[in-house]
């Protein structure tokens, strides 16, 4: 069954300066949020397969919007993450069956490439709770120019039976990082790591 939505929400964080100094470009980075039903809200079920397949389904949703609102073609992003928040009437397995087992695919094809682990968090809590989505580049998990996170938070959402799924996307890492690593030239980007 998809996904029954209740709002979709979009985040888009710009930086032009830091520390005084102008940035040689801004650095975008957006959140693409859905607020869905739990369908599993109240109750104990082993299959959640169901999820498993919403999940899958707001890989692509979410990616799309996200893309959307950086302005840039897929293959320009440069950074993900996922989170999800599920309401009280709902338990941590929801948020994994929603992230994990088939949300990076659609993901990674919007993208045009990203044989990277997508960083993720989830957690319980209500309407208004925040969650750190990590970041991390989407070719190699080792630039640490691209170790970031950024907060989602939606002051209605999630409702007890409820689930705030979200994804973040990102044009470029931290501003002016300089604390060595692999840089993004150096990426090979065939294992994920480096």
């Amino acid at each position: 069954m998809p996904a029954i939505i209740r709002k979709l929400t979009i985040i888009l964080d710009e930086t032009r300066r830091e520390m005084g100094r102008d940035l040689a470009r801004p650095i975008r980075r957006v959140i693409a949020c859905a607020v869905i039903e739990n369908p599993f809200a109240g109750r104990y079920v082993e299959d959640l397969s169901e999820l498993v397949a919403q999940g899958e389904e707001l890989g692509a949703l979410l990616a799309a919007r996200a893309i959307a609102a950086l302005g840039i073609p897929g293959d320009q992003v440069e950074s993900f993450g996922k989170a999800a928040i599920v309401g009280e009437g709902g338990e941590l397995e929801h948020a994994a069956a929603l992230l994990h087992p088939r949300m990076g695919a659609p993901v990674r094809a919007a993208l045009g490439r990203g044989p990277a682990l997508i960083p993720s968090a989830k957690k319980s809590g209500g309407p208004g709770t925040g969650i750190d989505i990590p970041l991390g580049h989407k070719d190699a998990a080792f630039v640490r120019s691209h170790f970031d996170a950024i907060e989602a938070r939606l002051p209605d959402a999630p409702r007890a039976n409820e689930i705030l799924v979200c994804l973040a996307l990102t044009d470029g890492g931290r501003p002016s990082p300089r604390i060595g690593g692999l840089t993004t030239a150096e990426i090979i980007g065939q294992d994920g790591l480096r």
